[in-house]
Parts: C-alpha cells; structure tokens; sequence
C-alpha cells in the first residue's frame, strides 16, 4: 500500500490565522493515524504579497502547537527544497512539457488590452472570460499565425502560459469529505499557468510539487473547491495520478454569517492567530492564544473539534488520542461555529488537570508574582485554593492579588453590606483576639468561631467585614486558608488600615 503523504502549504503572506492552523492539524493527524509522512512547504511564488517573517511565524506556531513536519525547509528531507521560490528550475522542466501538448498556449495579451476588453464587455453588460469563447480573438498563440508567435518571441515580447481548458467536458471529481460530484468544462476560464516572470501560478506549482514529493492526500479549505477541476485536468495534462482530494468547511464567526476574521476577533475581543501578531504594513499588533494565556494542548484540542467529532463524543483528547481517533471521512461538511466560551472552557479543562507544582512553575513566569519573592511553599497553597476557579494560569494572581497585596480601597457596595455601626468595635476586639493565637487555618477558624460565640453574633456578622478588610471586598477563598497564607503580621496590618479607614 502506498504511503500515506500529505502536506500543508501556506503563503508567507501574513499570520497563520485559525483556519490555517486547522488545516495544518488535520493533515498532521490523517498523516500520523496512517504511518504516514507530514510535508511542510511555503509557497512563496507570490513575491507582491510576501510578508517579511510570515514563513518564520508560521514554523513558530506550528512549534507551538505540537504540530512538527517530518519534512520542511528547516527540518530538510529528500525532496528539498520546500520553498517555492527555491524551484523554479523543476518548474520551468515541467512548463516545457505541457506547452508542447495541447493543454497549454502562450499569450501576450498585456494587461492594459484585457482591460480594456474587460471594460467593452461590461458595457454590454456581459462579464469577461478568458476562455473557449474569447481566446479566438485575442493575442495568443491559438489565434496568431505562427509566423507572428516566433517573432515576438524572437523580440522578447512578455507572455504568459494559459491552460487551454477542454471544451465540452464533464469533469467527474471525488472529495473525501464533500463526496461525488461533476463540473462543465465550459464554465471555466483558462487560467494563467506561468506569468510573464516565468513564476508559476499556485495553480501550476501546487500540482508539480505535490506530484514531485509524492503527496497521496491534498486536504485545503473549501475556498480551493472551484479548482479542483482544473487542478485534476492539469494533472491528466502532465500524465500522473492525481491526489485524493479533501476540502474543508469554513470555520464561522461567532454569530451572524460568513467566515471567521481577525476583525471579528477585534470585535468580540477573542484572537484568531495562535501567537501574537505586528502588521507590518500598520504596525498593528494582533493578540494571539500563546500570549492570551492559552495552553497549546488546549488550543490544540479546540480547534481539532472545529469540524470534526470523535466516535464517542469524547471532547478531551490528547495529540496522541486524536491521531489515533482521528477519521477524515468523519469531518463535518457544514461550517463549524467558532466559540469563545468553548476555547475558554477548554483552556480550564486541561488547567484543572495540570499539578500544583506545573502551575506553580507557570505562575512564576508572570512578573508581578516573580518580584513578589514569595515562597514556593505559600505559592503552592495558593494554587491549591484558586485553581478551580481559574480559567488561565493569571487568573490564579489576577483574582487572587489579595495574596500577594493589600487592598488598596474597599467595593462601596461590600461597605454597605458588611461594615455597619457596630462593626468597628467588633473588629477591633477580634483583632485582640488573632494577636494571642498561632496562624493556622484550624486554629483561626476556631478562634473566630469561639469569638462569635461568646459574643452573640452570628458568623456572618464576623466573616463578612473581615473578608472585606482582608480583600476589600467580599470575594475570595476561606477566610482562616487565607489568613494562614498571608500571615498573622499581614492579616492584622490590613485589618488595622480598615479599622483606620472604615470608622
């Protein structure tokens, strides 16, 4: 049986957006769940649009997120090179070859003379094709003697190659994921093969690079579906065997129609990219998941289910149990709705399932923690105590910085509530009281407890305004667990400061 070979080809265009990331995810599992190999390439024909430090990006995050080629233009293998740029002379072999059949013509048509007839159709109120129907009456070499063709080239004339699309044809295409289905030939255009540079066209490359490395499964978004006809004729052109084919759905902004963008993560305050992201054209820097405190395993998980269901509805799964799992006739042909619930809901999930002692060590990346110069021992407890109810690893500083500070003001509405005209003298007693005992969470609690008890107040009328002075308003873990963290000196200074302020 033939080797299973797939490949991800982005541009070096930009940022690896979500779908991308998908993409690339998806070959990898299909890849590994059958032995198979992982290809890496840039396609970087398009020097117009290419983007300084996109192909370094995209390595970056594919690193990132466990996704490792078996064979890329920093990893090498034995159909190197991986960048398009790199290739053009097995290109220019192969453009050769197809302008000596019958698939192929040369035309010099420059771009201000489709214009124009771009424009005379439009006025008729007809759109324009490059096609069966107009390629007799333009500058090709279809339509000129041959006597003209050999002279202008003989003069250096620019040209580019075009497909001659077949007339008449029914073209019977398979998709993996989309099933059976048909295309006329006569709704398409001859599209540019090789432009007047001597580049190919992805269209033209994309088909050679697969054929030269031995790719068996090409799996793409949706976006390629109109292609797909061209690109098995072209294949039929050249005498190989096409690739299966797999095209996916779009994944879906989080509400309306239409395709996820980066402008809808600007709007509903969510990244689209997996690191973080500086145009360089504005300078504008987009959030990615890494910086936004996202797991890559997390990350990962969530975008793997954008389209695809495990058999058991499982919804956590580790690379390894998706690879194993993993079925590309099981992906969904309908768009997967994107979520920011659901990638937070994940991010918890594999939160929860980390050790104290991983969080620990994540916690003491964030700088404000670091320069706290707390100990691992008190660190740990309060990983313990905010864990369940942290999303990301800053959630444990960022909703528990009573730990770490005194409150630097009290929520008006917790005063209201806790602080009322007997309270000061309550908690000036209980403040008596912690002075004489020993700071553990057991013994505090007691303490508080035997307080009430001796002076009638119910546990409420004690909690609440400690809490408040403790924290500044009334949220947080246990109040003895908190109390025994932060220590007896800590505890009775910020009880004494809201003594002094709460009067």
């Amino acid at each position: 049986m033939e080797k299973v070979r797939v490949r991800f080809a982005p541009s070096p265009t930009g940022a690896l957006h979500l779908g991308g990331v998908r993409t690339a995810l998806y070959d990898y599992l299909f890849a590994k769940h059958h032995g198979g190999d992982f290809v890496l390439r840039i396609e970087d024909t398009d020097s117009a649009r290419y983007v300084e430090g996109a192909e370094e990006y995209i390595m970056e995050a594919l690193e990132w997120c466990g996704i490792v080629p078996d064979e890329s233009p920093k990893h090498g293998g034995p159909y190197a090179p991986y960048r398009q740029s790199e290739r053009r002379a097995i290109y220019d072999q192969y453009t050769d070859q197809i302008l000596k059949t019958d698939y192929a013509y040369i035309a010099f048509d420059t771009p201000e003379e489709l214009d124009a007839i771009r424009k005379e159709f439009e006025s008729r109120g007809e759109v324009f094709a490059y096609n069966y129907r107009t390629r007799g009456r333009l500058r090709n070499s279809i339509s000129l003697p041959k006597e003209e063709v050999e002279q202008l080239l003989a003069e250096k004339t620019p040209y580019v190659a075009r497909f001659k699309m077949p007339v008449d044809r029914i073209v019977s295409l398979k998709d993996i994921i989309r099933g059976d289905f048909s295309v006329n030939t006569n709704d398409l255009d001859d599209k540019v093969l090789v432009k007047n540079d001597g580049m190919p066209t992805y269209h033209f490359a994309n088909i050679i690079d697969d054929h030269e490395m031995k790719i068996t499964h090409v799996i793409r978004g949706e976006e390629w579906l109109p292609s797909m006809a061209l690109h098995v004729l072209l294949y039929e052109a050249m005498g190989w065997d096409a690739p299966e084919f797999a095209h996916l759905s779009l994944i879906l902004k989080p509400e309306g129609k239409g395709k996820l963008s980066k402008r809808d993560g600007a709007k509903f305050g969510f990244p689209v990219f997996p690191l973080d992201f500086q145009d360089p054209e504005s300078g504008e820097i987009w959030k990615g998941y890494r910086e936004s405190g996202y797991f890559p395993e997390a990350f990962v998980n969530m975008v793997a289910l954008l389209g695809w269901t495990p058999a058991d509805d499982k919804e956590i799964l580790s690379m390894e149990e998706m690879v194993q799992e993993f079925d590309l006739y099981k992906v969904h042909k309908a768009g997967a709705r994107f979520s920011l619930d659901k990638a937070k809901w994940f991010n918890h999930q594999y939160l929860q399932q980390k050790s104290n002692n991983q969080l620990l060590e994540e916690l003491k990346q964030i700088e404000n923690v670091n320069s706290k110069q707390i100990s691992d021992e008190v660190l740990l407890k309060i990983v313990s105590l905010m864990k369940e109810r942290a999303t990301f690893v800053k959630d444990i500083y960022e909703e528990g910085k009573f730990f770490f500070e005194a409150p630097q003001s009290f929520d008006e509405k917790a005063v209201k509530k806790a602080w009322k005209e007997d309270t000061h003298g309550v908690m000036a007693t209980l403040t008596t009281v912690l002075e004489a005992i020993s700071f553990d969470a057991e013994t505090i609690k007691n303490a508080i407890h035997d307080f009430a008890t001796e002076h009638s107040l119910g546990m409420g009328k004690v909690m609440m305004p400690l809490r408040l002075a403790l924290v500044g308003e009334l949220k947080g873990p246990d109040v003895p667990d908190l109390m025994e963290i932060i220590g007896k000196e800590e505890s009775l200074n910020r009880l004494k400061k809201a003594l002094e302020v709460l009067k």
